[in-house]
């Protein structure tokens, strides 16, 4: 049964009636009965209700995944987590096509988008898969007086704590669970209230694939409800956040109790660097979408575009046309570009910003407007650059969250250089230069976690990513982001 058709395309079942928390394998709604409402961003309308979990929940999430580490889930070998999670691989292809249309309900990303993403899913799943026989111990021999052996022995963390964002859910929730099932711990999963839906469908397969009760809880509500229980609990060992600088310097607080590790995914105030001899049939979109992807609802963006200045205005005349040929629409409409933003609150956020850099002087080169007519009750804004601008201006400081670009004029490399470098973040970076000293140099000197060269936002994640200075620490990917959930023990064995 479906409830309608929107573009052609039928809705779910799944984005309709009410969604309980998964605790300790059973399905059950907030201990307090209360719920929020599901609202599709395109329309404005609500589609569903999720439950509103609170500190109580995240109590029994917890103690669901202390029973389920201490159990028989702490004593499956390797090969069958490797079994189970090829099998979550194979489930996952298998629904894709309704996972991608719920993330596109849900957060608003155009559904070829979502859709796209069936062969990084894949490739994310499969590669934790191949990570649950990391565990490998170092035998160091004997290397003191005496008849000493020495080793060193992995093992899992325990139980961790996953808060993830609203602007990719349906990806960013691998970033928890895959090392969780890889390594042997169990966690408790807190997806944003603005966009739960495809964690909870998730959570639906992972139960088919035959996951133990109790290893993935997922408990969803506010931000300061359940997920600042969960980054008190004192039964929580790691915890994963991605969001706001703001809500980590409470978490980092809140972990204080019991000095639960921390990795923390925050903001980012990216550059992206285009210097004169870059391929503009490249540069220019490249550029572009290194922003205005997701419609600027990246962490990585790359906002703050500094063009070399015997080319900025060829640049941004180019960037204007580029610009104003994205259609921003409903997701579900296969020739939509650019999707709505989450919220009504990120929409009066962005708009302010736009309003900001105008009253600041800088040129509005394209976009700043939102669009009417059937989009009118939607979340939706055009995408924007502004030229002429400066470093210090704050649509050049802060984060936006939003399709905003701003674009600043440099004529060194070492110019560029300090200009990419004067913000508090360092999550990413970007640099267009067909010369391999240029982008050397350029990857030496600029201070930022991920560096992209001709190209923008690409993901291994056999390397991983991660950030520096207010854009957190901790890394996500590679055998390091593994090597993280698991907690190593050095044994002495006298064996005189």
């Amino acid at each position: 049964m479906t409830i309608q058709k929107r573009f052609g395309v039928s809705m779910p079942d799944f984005v309709s009636g009410d969604k309980g928390l998964l605790i300790g394998g059973k399905w059950q709604p907030a201990l307090s009965g209360r719920t929020l409402p599901v609202i599709n961003p395109a329309t404005g309308g609500a589609m569903a209700t999720i439950a509103r979990g609170g500190a109580a929940d995240i109590d029994l999430a917890v103690a669901a995944a202390r029973t389920a580490l201490e159990g028989d889930w702490g004593r499956w070998k390797p090969h069958d987590r490797f079994r189970l999670m090829m099998r979550i691989h194979d489930l996952l292809d298998k629904h894709f096509d309704e996972l991608a249309l719920i993330e596109t309900l849900d957060m608003g990303a155009p559904l070829t988008r979502s859709r796209n993403m069936r062969g990084y899913m894949s490739q994310v799943v499969s590669f934790y898969a191949q990570q649950c026989n990391s565990a490998n111990g170092e035998v160091l021999g004997n290397n003191l007086p005496g008849n000493w052996h020495t080793m060193k022995v992995k093992t899992p963390v325990g139980v961790v704590g996953g808060i993830i964002p609203w602007n990719a859910p349906l990806m960013s929730q691998w970033w928890t669970l895959g090392p969780t099932l890889a390594t042997g711990c169990t966690a408790i999963l807190k997806p944003a209230e603005d966009a739960s839906m495809s964690a909870l469908r998730v959570a639906e397969i992972l139960q088919e694939a035959g996951l133990p009760d109790g290893v993935i809880n997922v408990v969803t509500g506010l931000g300061t409800e359940a997920g600042a229980r969960l980054a008190a609990h004192p039964g929580v060992d790691r915890l994963a956040f991605t969001g706001s600088v703001e809500t980590a310097r409470h978490i980092i607080q809140a972990s204080a109790g019991n000095i639960k590790r921390l990795s923390l995914e925050l903001g980012g105030k990216s550059p992206d660097v285009v210097f004169a001899d870059a391929d503009m049939a490249r540069a220019v979109p490249g550029a572009g979408m290194a922003c205005f992807a997701n419609s600027g609802q990246i962490c990585a963006a790359g906002t703050r575009l500094f063009v070399e200045r015997k080319v900025q205005d060829e640049f941004v005349e180019k960037l204007g046309v580029f610009t104003r040929g994205l259609r921003v629409g409903d997701g579900l409409d296969p020739k939509t570009d650019l999707g709505p933003l989450i919220s009504q609150r990120q929409l009066d956020r962005v708009t302010r910003y736009i309003g900001i850099g105008q009253d600041e002087g800088a040129r509005l080169a394209a976009g700043g407007g939102r669009p009417g007519g059937d989009l009118a009750d939607g979340f939706f804004v055009e995408p924007t650059v502004f030229a002429d601008a400066s470093n210090t201006m704050t649509i050049a400081r802060e984060e936006i969250f939003g399709p905003v670009v701003t674009v600043i004029a440099f004529d060194t490399i070492e110019e560029a250089i300090m200009l990419a470098n004067a913000t508090d973040y360092g999550l990413a970076s970007g640099v267009w230069t067909q010369n391999l000293t240029t982008a050397h140099r350029m990857m030496q000197g600029v201070k930022a976690g991920t560096m992209w060269i001709n190209g923008y936002g690409a993901v291994d994640p056999a390397v991983g990513f991660g950030g520096t200075r207010m854009s957190g620490y901790g890394w996500k990917g590679s055998k390091e982001h593994v090597d993280s959930f698991y907690a190593t023990k050095a044994v002495y064995m006298n064996l005189s």
